[in-house]
């Protein structure tokens, strides 16, 4: 429906502000309601307490801002933009999770293959987490039975095996909710 403001990086930096903004305002609004309160009358000089709150304001704002900027690029929505952007060759993967399983339409793929993971539960409420070989979280879905199904795409730049697992509770056999990706070298066998 709006899938047009995420198609550059910039767009999903602006949803991102346009929900976190509404946070900084009622901040801002918290801490110079406070300052309206008259309170004894202080010894230090009052245009001292302004500077140093105004600088402590802006400093405050700016490193909002920073942490943003650079946390953007880890934004998944980000590289899914990208990709779509670049027009890169982009393989299709439906994935249905189920209690307690995932059924993946492929599973093996080379290094550089660009998939779109487009992924839905039809039980109840679980997690689709890609792991990289070295076991640090490459990406994770919410998926939800009823809901649009999620979707996202990630570039596999290196071989191995990359564990997918269930990140939301699930009911009893949670615990064994899991699957593996294959990423063989580029023009390997097999792939």
């Amino acid at each position: 429906m709006l899938d047009f403001i995420y198609q550059s990086g910039w767009g999903a930096f602006a949803v991102l502000l346009f929900f976190q903004l509404p946070f900084l305002v009622v901040f801002l609004f918290v801490v110079y309601r406070s300052a309206a309160v008259k309170a004894a009358r202080s010894e230090a000089a009052e245009t001292s307490i302004s500077r140093t709150k105004t600088l402590w304001l802006v400093a405050v704002a700016l490193l909002f801002i920073a942490i943003n900027f650079a946390s953007i690029q880890y934004i998944p929505a980000v590289s899914t933009a990208r990709a779509v952007a670049a027009n890169q060759d982009i393989r299709d993967v439906r994935v249905t999770a189920q209690s307690w399983s995932y059924e993946l339409s492929e599973q093996e793929f080379e290094a550089g293959d660009t998939v779109r993971f487009t992924a839905n539960s039809v039980d109840t409420v679980h997690g689709f987490a890609v792991y990289d070989p070295d076991g640090d979280v490459l990406f994770t879905m919410m998926l939800i039975p009823g809901a649009i199904p999620s979707s996202l795409i990630h570039t596999f730049d290196d071989a191995g095996t990359y564990k997918v697992r269930c990140l939301e509770y699930c009911g009893i056999a949670h615990h064994e909710m899991n699957d593996e990706i294959i990423v063989r070298p580029r023009g390997s066998q097999g792939g």
